[in-house]
C-alpha cells in the first residue's frame, strides 16, 4: 500500500468517526440515521448524472450491497441507542477486519502477507483490548454486544461485496454514488409508512448535522471503496478500522467517556497494526 492511499484510508477512518458521532449525539438515533441516510442519497442523486454508469457487470453486487448497507444502517441505529460508542463502535469496526481477511481468500482469491497478518493480529487484538478495558461508564448490555457483533458481519459482507463490485464497474465514483441512493429507499420507505410527520418535523430541526453526516459517510466509503481498487481489500479494510482511534476520542471529548489506562494502550496496538499493515 503507497503512503498517498494510506493517507486517503486514514482520512476516510476519520470522516466515518466522525458520522458515527452525529448518529450518537442525536436526540433519536433511528431518525438521525435515517436522516444521514437521506443526506448522502440526495447528494448522490445530484452528482450521478455527471457520473459515467458503472459497468453491468457490477450491477448484481450493487443490489446485493444495498440490502446489506440499509441493515448496516438500522443496526447503527439499535446499537447506539443502549450502548457506549467507546465499546460499540470498536466492537462493530473491530471484528469486520478479521472476518474479511478469513474470507478475502476464498471469495476475491487475495490474502495477506505474513507481516499483513502479524499487523492485522494486533489491530484485532488493540480492539478487543479495547472493549475489555474497565471503565465505569461503559454500559455493556449483552443486547448491545449481540447487535454490535451482527453488524461487524454485515460490515464483512458488504466491504467484500464491494471490494469485488467497485473493480468490476470501472467507476469508483458512480458505483459508491449508487450503493448509497439505493441503501436510502428501503430506509426512507419504512419511515413514510410509520412516521413520515416524525421524520420531516426532525429534519427541520437536524438537517444540518443530518447533512454533515451524510456527507461524512458517502465520502468516507468512497474513499476506501477507491482504495481497494489501488491495494488488497483485506489491507484497506483493516487499515480503514483505525477509525477506532478517532471514534475513541471522539467519545472521550464529546460524551465524556471514560478513557483509562488499558484503552490507550489498546489504541497504540491498533496504530502498531496499521504500520505493520503499511509495511506489509
Amino acid at each position: 500500500m503507497t503512503p498517498s492511499v494510506m493517507a486517503v484510508v486514514l482520512f476516510a477512518a476519520a470522516l466515518h468517526a466522525g458520522w458515527n458521532a452525529v448518529v450518537k449525539g442525536g436526540q433519536d438515533t433511528f431518525l438521525t440515521t435515517l436522516l444521514v441516510a437521506a443526506s448522502a442519497a440526495l447528494v448522490a442523486a445530484l452528482v450521478l448524472p455527471w457520473l459515467p454508469a458503472p459497468a453491468r457487470a457490477s450491477w448484481p453486487y450493487l443490489a446485493a450491497s444495498s440490502i446489506l448497507q440499509a441493515l448496516y444502517f438500522v443496526l447503527v441505529a439499535a446499537v447506539y441507542r443502549g450502548g457506549d460508542m467507546s465499546l460499540a463502535y470498536p466492537l462493530m469496526r473491530g471484528s469486520a477486519p478479521l472476518l474479511v481477511a478469513l474470507m478475502s481468500l476464498p471469495v476475491t482469491g487475495e490474502t495477506l502477507s505474513e507481516g499483513g497478518w502479524a499487523g492485522l493480529a494486533l489491530l484485532c487484538g488493540g480492539v478487543f483490548s479495547l472493549v475489555g478495558s474497565p471503565s465505569g461508564s461503559t454500559k455493556r448490555s449483552p443486547r448491545t454486544v449481540s447487535l454490535a457483533l451482527l453488524n461487524a458481519g454485515v460490515i464483512a459482507g458488504y466491504t467484500l461485496i464491494d471490494g469485488v463490485g467497485v473493480r468490476l464497474s470501472g467507476a469508483a465514483a458512480a458505483y459508491t454514488m449508487w450503493v448509497f441512493l439505493l441503501t436510502a429507499i428501503p430506509l426512507l420507505a419504512v419511515v413514510a409508512w410509520r412516521q413520515p410527520r416524525r421524520f420531516i418535523a426532525y429534519a427541520r430541526q437536524r438537517w444540518l448535522p443530518g447533512l454533515a453526516g451524510g456527507l461524512g459517510t458517502l465520502s468516507s466509503y468512497g474513499l476506501a471503496l477507491w482504495a481497494m481498487t489501488q491495494a488488497p481489500i483485506p489491507a484497506v479494510a483493516a487499515l480503514r478500522e483505525t477509525s477506532i482511534v478517532f471514534a475513541t476520542l471522539l467519545a472521550a471529548l464529546v460524551f465524556k467517556e471514560r478513557i483509562g489506562r488499558q484503552r490507550l494502550l489498546a489504541t497504540g496496538l491498533i496504530l502498531a497494526g496499521a504500520m505493520l499493515l503499511r509495511l506489509a
